[in-house]
């Protein structure tokens, strides 16, 4: 016996051959779309990285400038203290050698009243300071020639000169 014959055997044949190319052509664009979509987003992804990257070497950037600025302003308040601190020991220094003088020379003392009435002349009434030297005044001027305030005159009158200091020697 011979099987029947479906007459619509031939007919179920080309849908399914149909389907199939269709399918084919589905999923040929699905994946070519899927690798377009793929593409773009790596892209997409490599430019916010670049983009990061741009930004975190600016935020450095300007975070180095910022250090940078504060490390050049910490180098100078401690350059200002130490001159401070050297010149604090310079006055000691001279203002305890100025007092010293004064206490084994007792003519300088004498020396510093004849100054004082050759400027403010012989009616100045001149008056003897312990740490050394003397003021003496007139009516209207006086003038000091004490111990400390030889020393001073002598520190102000370095002016610049007193930058070598702080030199390199």
């Amino acid at each position: 016996m011979t099987a029947p014959v479906d007459p619509l055997s031939p007919v179920r044949a080309e849908l399914l051959r149909a389907a199939r190319v269709s399918a084919g052509t589905v999923r040929d664009r699905a994946r070519a779309e899927a690798e377009e979509a793929l593409r773009s987003a790596r892209g997409s992804a490599e430019a916010v990285l670049a983009r990061a990257r741009d930004l975190g070497t600016a935020d450095g950037a300007t975070a180095a400038a910022r250090e940078r600025v504060e490390a050049v302003q910490d180098a100078w308040t401690a350059e200002l203290a130490a001159r401070a601190e050297v010149y604090a020991a310079l006055r000691a220094a001279v203002l305890a050698g100025v007092r010293r003088k004064f206490a084994e020379d007792a003519s300088l003392r004498s020396r510093c009243e004849e100054a004082a009435r050759r400027v403010l002349g012989p009616q100045a009434r001149v008056t003897p300071v312990p740490e050394g030297g003397v003021r003496a005044e007139v009516p209207g001027r006086r003038i000091d020639l004490s111990a400390d305030a030889l020393a001073e005159r002598a520190l102000n009158g370095l002016g610049v000169r007193a930058e070598t200091l702080w030199e390199p020697t």
